[in-house]
């Protein structure tokens, strides 16, 4: 099983239609729908969920067939809501939070 993982000195993620060139870029270059981002590499407002971007993102990740683990510290995060969508996303198939990038590629190979 092939990862992209992404690799960027700026934010690459900043709404959906980026999100989705990431995955398009991934599929037709690398062959894979399977995507391992930082979440350095999203931009802040993908975790404020009432901003509506994370689903909006998710939505069309999962409409094309992506996958996605994005590799991180969470826990600076207060919002309940945030940390309950993080642990139903990781009882999926489709969409991981996970601490680091080895965690990432593991969710997406498995």
């Amino acid at each position: 099983m092939i990862c992209a993982i992404v690799n960027s000195n700026d934010i690459v993620i900043t709404d959906a239609q980026s999100a989705l060139d990431v995955l398009m870029t991934a599929k037709y270059d690398v062959g894979t729908k399977n995507i391992v981002i930082s979440k350095k590499l999203i931009v802040e407002d993908f975790f404020i969920l009432s901003s509506g971007l994370a689903g909006e993102i998710l939505q069309k990740y999962v409409n094309y067939g992506g996958r996605i683990a994005i590799y991180g510290d969470y826990s600076h995060y207060t919002s309940k809501p945030l940390h309950d969508f993080i642990y139903e996303s990781n009882k999926g198939k489709d969409v991981f939070f996970v601490g680091t990038q080895e965690e990432a590629v593991d969710k997406l190979t498995q």
